[in-house]
């Protein structure tokens, strides 16, 4: 498939989100989880009718309950990856809180299930906020009815805000785009997203919660592989302060609501390329805002490694980078210098020779061949008012790259490093 003439056929949807494809309703309500805010705290994601769902997990050994429930009931009960409802909330990770936590978020199924004559493993549940702090069941409750029942396919936004919680603003994302393939000719499917994350960003997956939907009908395994990419690429590669997560989530829900009597699509065809496309395009925006919203941050920065040996080791020298707290610090102070990006590249373990590197910091040339440059101040001065910082280092040693997102260091995330 030609991506470059495909991108003439991606529409951004103004102000789009998780609803924004066809056979979605989300509501959002103040349920009083989140303690001492009146702001929304609660959310629920619904579809018509159980739909194929897929989703990735923290690969943490301490899990928080509702990922351990969520990802029994995908894997087991009334008709294993079918997901009719997804219950998020903020203000409580309910993680590390033993047998009662998981309890909780197993009776949040079973609350959401009656109220939508679904199975209990027909619903997914999603947590964010403080570790190891009890969280009982008297919010669900009492406000999953209401919030089920105020649902609507306008509701993403507030959704979005509900499962905030040190983030700055809501993330959203969501692309429609006509299909090129015969098979769905006049077909316009759309991916949208939400997510969550600004603190304990590193992977296995970041501080995340997300939710990714479509309505292009695709089958439970192809969004698992679909999926499973998008989140390899762009989740899996966001960087803030190298800690990760007991509850990262990301799932991936399909209504197939735009492809009514059309084919199921399936890996190794054109339309499947199409969708992976689109919902990678989905996460990397979703992924850049939570780099650029990191606890503290001031800059978004971007840093891409070529030349590398293979994946691996493009992987090692771009987190290297991306995780030096001098490097972070030095971008935060405006300090333009590559001195921290060397040393970051020569412990990061990759297989390189110091005479092929080159550095460009800002666009500007900072190291040609392994020898630093001389860099004008003035000039770098003016472009670290850009709100983007790039890092691109080429190490002339192989064909493999990649890109690694992460953002500055600063006194705002020692500040509320100290209030967590």
């Amino acid at each position: 498939m030609d991506l470059e003439q495909f991108d003439n056929a991606l529409r951004p949807v103004t102000d789009g989100g998780v609803t924004s494809p066809a056979g979605f309703r989300v509501g959002a309500v103040a349920a009083g989880i989140r303690a001492g805010s009146s702001a929304p705290d609660l959310a629920v994601l619904l579809t018509e009718e159980p739909v194929p769902a897929s989703a990735v997990f923290t690969t943490s050994s301490f899990a928080a309950a509702p990922v351990r429930v969520s990802r029994a009931n995908l894997a087991h009960g009334g008709g294993a990856g079918l997901v009719q409802a997804v219950v998020l909330n903020a203000g409580n990770a309910n993680a590390a809180t033993g047998e009662a936590g998981l309890a909780c978020a197993r009776e949040t199924c079973e609350i959401a299930a009656q109220i939508l004559g679904c199975d209990p493993s027909q619903v997914l549940v999603a947590s964010t906020g403080p570790i190891g702090v009890p969280l009982g069941i008297e919010p669900f409750d009492t406000m999953l009815p209401e919030v089920i029942d105020a649902a609507g396919p306008q509701g993403g936004a507030d959704a979005a805000r509900a499962i905030m919680t040190t983030d700055t603003h809501p993330k959203e994302c969501a692309i429609s785009y006509a299909s090129k393939v015969l098979a769905y000719a006049d077909r316009t499917f759309t991916v949208g997203g939400m997510c969550k994350g600004s603190g304990m960003v590193m992977p296995n997956m970041a501080t995340l919660i997300a939710v990714i939907t479509t309505d292009a009908p695709v089958s439970q395994s192809s969004l698992q592989r679909i999926l499973k990419e998008c989140v390899a690429r762009t989740f899996n590669k966001v960087t803030v302060d190298s800690d990760s997560s007991t509850n990262d989530t990301c799932i991936m829900l399909s209504s197939g609501a735009a492809g009514a009597d059309a084919p199921t699509i399936e890996p190794g065809t054109e339309a499947f390329e199409e969708l992976s496309y689109v919902a990678l395009q989905v996460c990397e925006t979703l992924a850049r805002q939570i780099a650029a919203d990191g606890t503290g941050a001031s800059k978004l920065v971007t840093v891409r490694v070529s030349g590398a040996v293979n994946a691996d080791d493009a992987d090692a020298t771009a987190r290297a980078v991306a995780t030096s707290p001098l490097v972070k610090a030095q971008i935060a102070g405006r300090v333009c210098a590559v001195g921290p990006v060397l040393a970051a590249l020569g412990r990061s373990g990759a297989t390189f020779e110091q005479e092929d590197v080159d550095v460009d910091l800002m666009g500007i040339p900072a190291c040609r061949a392994g020898v630093a440059l001389a860099i004008d101040a003035d000039e770098a001065a003016r472009r670290f008012e850009a709100g983007e910082i790039v890092i691109s280092i080429d190490l002339g040693a192989g064909e493999a790259e990649t890109t690694i997102w992460t953002c500055d260091l600063t006194a705002g995330y020692v500040e509320h490093a100290a209030r967590r």
